[in-house]
């Protein structure tokens, strides 16, 4: 476990802290000087090919359970078992285990010196695998590789896990020297040749050659048999390139953001995951990786993946070339890397996964395992085609970025201790497009002062129904603060045949409300009245198909989320929210801010009225669009839109600047309207009451 320079230690414990929200779990993170494996209904062993990994594996031998293999050698580590401990017969004799006569004959060769180990071709893994109960890989790799070694016992293949991190990626790179013209490309982790350094740093000099801009940094503890400075001087790299040596994991995260292009190579492999590079894909970056082992199953289109071979240094210099010359196919390209991570890799999934297995193989029940066919591989003449899907795919970014644009993706909240951030949890299938409503269905039931502001908030009505779920004679609907706006069109346009609508006021009062429509249509309601963020909802358990909360929240005092813990309560199973605020994270509002301004969309206090007359409610909070899919999930909901668009009818070409300015330093333009509009669909009990994000 940490503090271990280790990835696998790092990996534990982000599985440990999800695992432990669904098992009884105990966790070893070291020697135990007392384990009575009769106390547990099954063991679990993280398994790498290091030292730090002994006891594990001595563990794991003694008492058998689930081994998790994070590569498929563990050759390494049964060195350091045996020889390490003068202990040469035991190397010997494991050597004879795990590969016969032969395998026998070059160990004496290598007890007398004449040789080294052949780490490579003996992999050492036969002995653990006989004896695990069930085995976990993170890839269909490193399981086809433990069958090849003889093992037929249950296997899972579990994807390795992944952070979706926050971090400040300006701040980092100002203090590293950069501007914005840098394009800079990182590789992380211990640097050593197998990770394809030489290569990578030979390419990198063509890269310098058409890109004077071009700037690199390696970040990890170096090799002490690999001349990496030395190679940098004789490359003539010293001004290009800096080795940045070992740092804590929350430098390491900030220095993955700062990059433009990661660069995660390495050749041989024993079909190790990496965890820096389920980051740099959590935090949206361009990455590059070999074609080999477990990285040759990631899908093509959220990687460039570089053949290892003898043009391996020149398609490494045509993909980085071609990632710096068109920064807008890196974007893609690392927004679909984090979609990704985001809807596979989730540490959730993971745990639930882990969970599901470990109590197949406790109680017996667990399928054979089935080894699936290798991926195809990529080769250097798909340079052009990788090329073409990224455009294609960034032309289809472009499309969907229109005046109500693409689905928001975000993260959950961090572990204890790290700074609450409000980035990514659940990806978000782009929803359908919705069926466009003519304003006049709304607008038949407006007096002439109703008919001037909605000429003012036209975007806003009509888009809201668009969203709205239509209903049927059998389904009801409860709009929020309902103005009596478009509650008509609920029912006459959206086909609900049950119409409620509640407001702000003294709890216990019901108005009845009555309009008539220009054509002579009648629609009558009852609106109740209470505190939403305080008063018990006048309402049965599920008694509503749908609820409408459109421009309320970002007037609530004190505790919004007992505004969406009741509206969950008096939601049916399946059904839908619809919740519309001001964007705090728009165009305009990035533009108040630089200019000096306030960057809230209606900061204003409200001047006293005159006795008797109602008093509008202030802004007390505005949000920003993964606040509200924050908001949504912790509440129990699904999230089916997130997109915002315009709010007033108020064109802004003069905010164009704005945008160039998103653009120059690859900052997300997605999701920057004047209003946010957000559907969710029930699907449970709320999560979380107290989300740290929202309260201190």
């Amino acid at each position: 476990m940490p503090p271990s320079k280790s990835g696998i230690a790092d990996y534990s414990a982000a599985l440990a802290d999800e695992l432990s929200k669904r098992v009884d779990l105990t966790v070893f993170g070291s020697e135990p000087k007392s384990f009575e494996a009769s106390a547990f209904d099954i063991s679990l062993y993280q398994l790498g090919n290091n030292p730090y990994h002994s006891f594990v594996y001595e563990g794991a031998l003694r008492y058998p359970g689930v081994a998790v293999m994070h590569e498929s050698n563990l050759h390494h580590l049964v060195t350091d078992l045996t020889i390490r401990r003068g202990d040469w017969d035991a190397y010997v004799e494991e050597c004879a285990f795990n590969g016969g006569a032969a395998a026998r004959e070059f160990a004496l060769r290598v007890r007398n010196l004449e040789i080294g180990p052949d780490y490579d071709g003996l992999p050492m893994t036969r002995r653990i695998l006989q004896s695990s109960r069930g085995l976990v890989a993170h890839s269909q790799f490193v399981a086809r590789e433990s069958q090849g070694q003889g093992y037929e016992g249950p296997v899972a293949v579990i994807p390795h896990g992944a952070w979706i991190p926050a971090a400040d990626r300006h701040a980092t790179r100002h203090l590293l020297g950069l501007e914005d013209q840098h394009t800079l490309v990182g590789v992380f982790g211990f640097i050593k040749p197998y990770k394809r350094i030489a290569e990578s740093l030979r390419a990198f000099r063509r890269l310098v050659r058409v890109e004077p801009n071009a700037r690199m940094i390696l970040v990890g503890e170096p090799h002490p048999e690999f001349p990496v400075e030395q190679l940098i001087r004789t490359l003539g790299l010293r001004d290009h390139v800096r080795i940045l040596g070992f740092v804590p994991i929350e430098k390491f995260v900030e220095y993955i953001a700062a990059c433009d292009i990661i660069l995660n190579l390495r050749f041989p492999t024993v079909g190790e995951t990496s965890g820096s590079l389920t980051r740099a894909m959590g935090l949206g970056r361009a990455v590059m990786v070999s074609d080999v082992g477990s990285f040759s199953e990631l899908p093509d289109d959220i990687c460039l993946k570089v053949p290892v071979g003898i043009h391996e240094e020149d398609l490494i210099f045509e993909y980085l070339n071609t990632l710096v010359m068109r920064p807008d196919l890196a974007l893609a390209m690392g927004a679909r890397a984090k979609a990704w991570v985001e809807t596979e890799c989730r540490w959730d999934v993971v745990a639930d996964k882990y969970a599901d297995f470990l109590e197949q193989v406790a109680t017996g029940r667990v399928a054979s395992f089935v080894p699936v066919a290798a991926s195809v591989v990529t080769t250097a003449a798909q340079v052009a085609e990788a090329v073409a899907d990224f455009e294609e795919a960034t032309a289809e970014a472009t499309t969907a970025e229109a005046t109500m644009d693409a689905p928001l993706l975000v993260e959950d909240e961090p572990p204890a201790g790290e700074e609450a951030d409000v980035t990514e949890p659940e990806p978000v299938a782009a929803a359908a497009a919705p069926e466009p409503i003519d304003p006049i269905v709304f607008e038949t039931w407006l007096s002439p002062e109703g008919k001037s502001y909605a000429a003012h908030h036209k975007s806003r009505f009509v888009h809201t129904l668009e969203i709205t779920p239509p209903g049927d004679a059998s389904q009801s609907i409860l709009e929020m603060g309902a103005y009596m706006q478009i509650t008509p069109a609920l029912h006459h346009e959206l086909g609900y045949g049950y119409v409620r609508g509640c407001y702000y006021g003294p709890e216990g009062r019901i108005d009845h409300k009555s309009l008539v429509a220009e054509t002579g249509e009648t629609f009558e309601c009852d609106v109740d009245h209470f505190d939403a963020e305080k008063h018990v909802y006048p309402y049965a358990d599920e008694a509503f198909d749908t609820v409408m909360c459109c421009e309320l929240i970002e007037h609530l005092f004190e505790d919004p989320m007992f505004m969406m813990s009741e509206i969950n309560r008096i939601l049916k199973p399946g059904g839908h929210l619809v919740l519309t605020t001001p964007n705090a994270g728009s165009l305009r509002a990035v533009s108040a801010i630089l200019l000096g301004y306030h960057p809230a969309f209606f900061p204003a206090y409200i001047r006293p009225r005159k006795e008797g007359e109602e008093a509008e409610a202030r802004h007390n909070r505005e949000y920003v669009p993964m606040e509200v899919q924050h908001l949504l999930t912790d509440s129990g909901f699904e999230l089916v839109r997130l997109e915002t668009g315009e709010f007033l009818e108020e064109p802004h070409p003069e905010l164009g600047w704005v945008t160039h300015l998103l653009h120059r330093y690859k900052l997300s333009h997605n999701l920057r309207g004047d209003g946010i509009y957000a559907v969710g669909r029930k699907a449970g009990p709320i999560k979380n009451r107290w989300p740290s994000w929202l309260y201190s």
